[in-house]
């Protein structure tokens, strides 16, 4: 069975995901919070109806496949083939009523992510790829995804989802690098790494992710001709501290600071 046997199941997935989460979109639902320290780490019952549905949808289908999800942990890991879940990947903005939140899909074989999409099912966005190609689904139609030439930090747009997630040290690299850039935001999640691929900004510098935060991620980069590694040049896939970039020559003078 090859990768695009599963891309009409992928599209069920995000589209039962979509209609579970919305519902609970710009309401007054209640938010526990993970975390037992003082920062906020929140959860919400969207997210856990969300990855039930796709969970009981995968078995239903492929019973013989693990599933890795942030809401209900993990079953077969070690199977060939291998789903990673995140229902909804900025769930600080989703509580907010921010849209710049999104829905992770991603297909491991063998460790490595062959598939992957982000479906924000507000907006009716989606964001595939399969490392060869990406493409983007959505109100203004269909098209392929293509990062954008950028030469040098100089002239590059840099993303973190915020600069409070990072350790200290982590914290002092980021600033040396952006200090480097064009334009530096804060926010977006996976969205910011969607528009990456869309050609719209050229870096983004994160830490402290997980498997979940990245797998479907990494085929909708790579596909669109950008670069996804961790801070010391690995694969990605198992999170941590994590460099995309949509020029080649802007990731390495990043790591260059990051590691300096």
């Amino acid at each position: 069975m090859t990768v695009i046997d599963f891309t009409a199941f992928i599209g069920r997935l995000a589209t039962a995901s979509g209609e579970t989460i919305l519902p609970f979109f710009r309401t007054s639902l209640g938010v526990e919070n993970k975390n037992t320290g003082h920062d906020l780490d929140p959860v919400t019952e969207a997210d856990r109806a969300a990855e039930a549905v796709m969970r009981r949808m995968i078995k239903e289908n492929f019973p013989q496949h693990g599933i890795v999800g942030e809401e209900f942990g993990s079953e077969r890991a070690d199977a060939e083939y291998v789903w990673v879940l995140d229902p909804i990947d900025g769930t600080k903005s989703f509580i907010a009523g921010m849209p710049i939140w999104g829905t992770l899909i991603a297909l491991m074989h063998h460790g490595t992510p062959v598939f992957g999409m982000m479906h924000q099912p507000y907006i009716g966005e989606r964001f595939s790829g399969d490392s060869e190609s990406a493409i983007y689904n959505g109100p203004s139609g269909k098209r392929n995804l293509a990062v954008r030439k950028c030469a040098s930090l100089a002239d590059a747009t840099l993303f973190t989802t915020s600069p409070r997630l990072m350790n200290a040290a982590d914290r002092a690299q980021f600033e040396q690098v952006e200090k480097d850039v064009r334009l530096s935001r804060y926010g977006g999640d996976c969205y910011a790494y969607c528009m990456l691929a869309a050609g719209h900004l050229d870096l983004i510098i994160e830490t402290e992710l997980k498997p979940y935060d990245v797998a479907a991620l990494i085929p909708i980069v790579s596909g669109a001709g950008g670069i996804m590694t961790t801070w010391d040049g690995k694969p990605a896939q198992a999170g941590g501290r994590i460099v995309a970039a949509g020029d080649k020559r802007v990731h390495e003078a990043a790591m260059k600071i990051l590691n300096g």
